[in-house]
């Protein structure tokens, strides 16, 4: 049976991707991730340097969950091609710690024969606090035939998709929230205070333009 390929035409805004549930981070898995991405800070492999340098224990390194992101996207979008993944990293991940990666479609457009998808993606751990959170552009056939059209060398199929997002979604079933936004522009034309917001966390990209089997060489390293 041929692999599952995923295509344009089946995908709408506010799909949810399968969640992607990792076994608990231990410090094998960590040790082996060193080896196999060549990054042997000791925080992340040596428990006593890392209690010397004031942490608990030895800490999962970030581009570890990203690659489980990465193998979320991947094994999602099969037959697509990645072409953009950014990640922040917001919370750490400790040893004993569940990963749990999702996402959801927040937006598709297509023009010219080229389609893209627009994917949210986040990871919790065990307790449902957020730890890692990004977003990833996915390009994909049109369809069956679509694929079929240019692998056989002919032109594209040409559908004018307009712009769909979560945010228009919102927008429109709230109705209220441009008003909302108003009050709080003029509020901060008028010198009040208004909540602050959180300093950036850091963040992560991977190369653009590289095919959605890219994304699983990162996944690879994540996976026990």
């Amino acid at each position: 049976m041929p692999a599952r390929k995923l295509y344009f035409e089946g995908i709408r805004v506010g799909d949810e991707l399968p969640a992607l549930a990792k076994a608990p981070i231990d410090r094998v898995q960590l040790s082996r991730y060193a080896g196999a991405s060549g990054d042997f800070n000791p925080v992340h492999v040596d428990e006593v340097y890392a209690k010397s340098v004031g942490m608990p224990s030895v800490y999962a390194p970030g581009m570890l969950v990203m690659g489980m992101l990465g193998q979320l996207i991947s094994d999602w979008a099969r037959g697509g091609q990645l072409r953009r993944y950014h990640v922040r990293f917001i919370k750490m991940v400790w040893p004993g710690d569940t990963v749990v990666c999702k996402g959801r479609v927040s937006d598709r457009h297509g023009e010219g024969g080229r389609y893209f998808v627009d994917v949210e993606l986040w990871a919790e751990n065990q307790r449902g606090e957020l730890v890692m959170k990004g977003n990833s552009t996915i390009q994909l056939f049109f369809s069956l035939e679509d694929e079929n059209r240019q692998r056989a060398g002919q032109s594209p199929i040409v559908v004018e998709v307009p712009r769909e997002s979560l945010l228009q979604a919102s927008a429109t079933q709230t109705g209220g929230e441009g008003e909302e936004d108003d009050e709080r522009r003029a509020a901060s034309m008028s010198g009040k205070k208004t909540t602050g917001s959180k300093p950036a966390a850091k963040t992560a990209t991977a190369p653009a333009a590289s095919p959605a089997s890219a994304a699983s060489a990162a996944a690879k390293k994540a996976k026990k």
